[in-house]
């Protein structure tokens, strides 16, 4: 499994103000330039664990992602930055944080210019993924997807794995269910062999990846003050993570199952064309 390096953050280069976490580049002291999330936007920690602990998974089963790293943001950072709404974020995040390399001259993937660039097996891995991790943000108008050097790359998993925002009511039932969102998947027309990525990739995700996954995640997001209050500890956090996917993955799998229908009900249906989010 990858490994992540941690770096400093140096300079605060340019905010993306596409969503509302309100990520930025930014150059690191010798790691160079990460777009980092910061654990003080409004969606707090649970964001960033999100981006760990999916990335690492998505890695580990071969898709392409940029590479991860934990980015500290020192309280000396930011400091002249003009705009009053920043430097409260850089503020507020000093500390341990989330950066995803910087692909510079990637473009918003859009399946009518670059759908030759997925295949129908990488289609129908990454439907079955986004169903298993609970991800919303896989859709035509914002498919976070991005083309770097003719390749697709997955980003923003930021949103994903919305049982951690309310833990206490998740119980055995509501981990099994189905993810009715995959309807709006990017790729869902695409993913022809559900069935055959249901098999393998169920599979991969060994107890062992995931425990792996979640080692890599710092104590210090998954105890932040706001998003770690329901566990002692962070090996608790771990735990509940891990029992969360163990439960998810177990046969047979309603998410698998939803995705199937969700996609023979758009392949029956004639297809309209919707422009990517620019």
């Amino acid at each position: 499994m990858q490994d992540i390096s941690t770096w400093t953050a140096s300079r605060y280069l340019q905010p993306l103000r596409e969503g509302g976490s309100l990520p930025a580049i930014v150059d690191t002291d010798g790691g160079g330039r990460f777009v980092v999330k910061f654990r003080g936007a409004g969606q707090g920690a649970r964001v960033l664990v999100a981006e760990l602990i999916v990335g690492l998974l998505a890695g580990e089963l071969g898709f392409p992602i940029p590479e991860l790293a934990i980015i500290e943001v020192p309280p000396q950072f930011g400091r002249s930055e003009p705009d009053p709404e920043i430097q409260e974020l850089l503020q507020r995040s000093h500390g341990v944080n989330v950066g995803m390399r910087y692909l510079d001259g990637a473009f918003n993937f859009d399946a009518y210019a670059a759908g030759a660039l997925i295949d129908d097996q990488l289609a129908s891995d990454l439907v079955w993924f986004d169903a298993l991790v609970t991800n919303p943000d896989r859709t035509h108008r914002n498919p976070n997807l991005l083309v770097w050097e003719r390749r697709p790359w997955l980003i923003d998993h930021g949103a994903a794995l919305y049982a951690h925002y309310d833990w206490k009511t998740v119980d055995e039932a509501r981990t099994k269910t189905p993810f009715p969102l995959i309807k709006q998947h990017v790729l869902l027309r695409r993913a022809t062999d559900l069935e055959g990525a249901d098999e393998r990739l169920s599979a991969a995700l060994t107890d062992e990846v995931i425990a792996a996954a979640l080692a890599r995640v710092p104590d210090a997001l998954l105890m932040d003050p706001v998003s770690g209050a329901d566990f002692g500890t962070a090996d608790e956090a771990r735990e509940r993570y891990a029992r969360w996917f163990r439960t998810r993955l177990e046969a047979p799998r309603a998410f698998a199952a939803e995705a199937v229908r969700a996609r023979d009900t758009a392949q029956a249906e004639p297809p309209r064309r919707i422009q990517a989010r620019r």
